[in-house]
């Protein structure tokens, strides 16, 4: 069975990073270099290369920009089906037989469906390079789209769904349910991780002109991360993916949100919960902004971490939990979508603990900090935990995280460069611009709140 990413909760893997160290006289701080080489195929196809000669391993990663946030109306959930259907068979592999390749010559895969993208990787010895470009670009080339593998497929995604979500307390909280909350545009706001009816509607012809439209080369990239020879990759990448003929990609439809003018609540009763939970949203600044940027760092201030202000206010001073939940995309992390995008905290709390109590706390903390300002410190401190997270996720999964944001930044930027550039764009925030964006964004009338009320063991409370 193939779990999507975002369902899987994996510790990251502190790894040693292949990074070359540059010294900055100028500063005394040591900066780290990941190696990027970056072109294109003839067809369109985006190939970043980052060697990494730690282990005699590789990664092969092939992300394709459509993801659930422009999915046909009527058919949510599709993209995520659509995902599942990859690993059924291709020309020259039959059903599942991709899969088996991989585990038997000792590697790892999978798969998942976020906002802007639908991934897929492979982590293998090193020596089996060749053959996992062959099988990704066979399955690239065409599926083996039949009724008997929509069928099962559509019936595994339902499942999922059921088991995830609708049969598990706190299934879709808030991580599926905000988003539908918090948004105005459908594209935005519907539910990512399908209705069973819309899960059922989807066709044969459906399948086919999505995997015809946004399955091809010219809406790829291909990343290689790990221990390879670079000419002998560049040699596999043309003659496997080279003659994959491009395809019209359809102008992206308009994902905007307005601007938020009031505060938004919402109350979601749970069946299955027994204790109420408690979860807030705000909408981001748009992407590679230095407002952008300085809500990563606030992030880190207010929410991650137990030296957070909100888990000094709201676990340490008030114990009305003993831990907050939060972040920027909830599905992911800030570097990987390329859209409108939330920054949520949640937590569950005490059943005599009421919302408005909460919510008074939350305003202290952060009525606080847009009077009395964001100091350097603040920052300085923030930047610290920052970085630290930014190389954890480097190194994720055999150097699956460095993957990800190449692919991310090749797909949406153009410029899997970028990867070099974070650090010094997050020191670029000044303590006035991290305040004004605390103004701006985390104003009440930027804000939806989602409450959730237990129903189980209700006789009992």
């Amino acid at each position: 069975m193939i779990k999507t990413l975002y369902l899987m909760l994996l510790a990251p893997l502190l790894l040693v990073l292949s990074c070359t160290p540059t010294n900055k006289e100028e500063t005394g701080d040591v900066q780290f270099k990941v190696p990027v080489e970056y072109y294109k195929l003839d067809n369109g196809l985006k190939v970043i290369l980052s060697p990494d000669k730690t282990t005699p391993t590789v990664v092969v990663a092939v992300y394709y920009n459509i993801g659930f946030r422009v999915e046909p109306k009527d058919r949510t959930g599709f993209a995520h089906l659509f995902e599942h259907m990859m690993f059924q068979g291709s020309q020259n592999l039959g059903k599942m037989e991709f899969v088996q390749l991989i585990q038997k010559n000792g590697g790892i895969l999978n798969g998942s469906t976020r906002f802007d993208y639908t991934n897929y990787f492979e982590i293998v010895p090193s020596h089996k390079l060749e053959t996992m470009l062959w099988a990704e670009a066979d399955r690239m080339k065409g599926l083996d789209i039949t009724q008997e593998n929509l069928t099962n497929q559509q019936e595994v995604v339902k499942n999922e769904v059921k088991v995830n979500v609708l049969n598990q307390p706190y299934g879709g909280f808030p991580w599926l349910d905000m988003p539908q909350y918090a948004n105005e545009n459908w594209f935005n706001a519907h539910n990512f991780y399908g209705d069973l009816e819309d899960l059922d509607a989807a066709t044969l012809g459906d399948v086919q002109s999505f995997f015809d439209t946004y399955y091809s080369p010219n809406n790829a990239a291909l990343a290689i991360v790990g221990d390879f020879n670079e000419a002998e990759a560049k040699q596999w990448i043309e003659k496997y993916f080279g003659a994959i003929e491009p395809a019209e990609i359809p102008q992206k439809p308009d994902i905007s949100e307005p601007r938020q003018l009031e505060e938004k609540r919402f109350e979601k009763e749970d069946p299955l919960a027994n204790q109420p939970a408690f979860s807030a949203a705000y909408h981001m600044p748009q992407r590679n902004t230095p407002e952008y940027f300085a809500m990563g760092l606030i992030d880190q201030i207010l929410v991650q971490g137990d030296n957070s202000l909100f888990f000094k206010k709201l676990v340490k001073e008030d114990e009305y939990t003993d831990n907050v939940f939060g972040g920027i995309n909830y599905l992911g992390n800030m570097f990987n979508y390329n859209g409108p995008m939330l920054w949520m905290f949640n937590f569950t709390h005490g059943n005599e603990v009421e919302a408005d109590s909460i919510i008074s706390s939350v305003d202290s903390v952060i009525d606080s900090l847009a009077t009395n300002g964001v100091t350097q410190e603040m920052l300085d401190n923030a930047l610290i935990k920052m970085r630290s997270n930014l190389f954890d996720d480097l190194g994720y999964l055999f150097g699956f995280g460095r993957a990800d944001m190449l692919c991310s930044f090749a797909l949406f930027d153009d410029d899997p460069s970028m990867i070099n550039s974070i650090e010094s764009e997050f020191k670029k925030v000044t303590p006035e611009i991290a305040t004004n964006t605390v103004k701006e964004y985390l104003r009440k009338s930027n804000r939806t709140i989602l409450t959730l009320k237990p129903l189980a063991n209700q006789e009992n409370l």
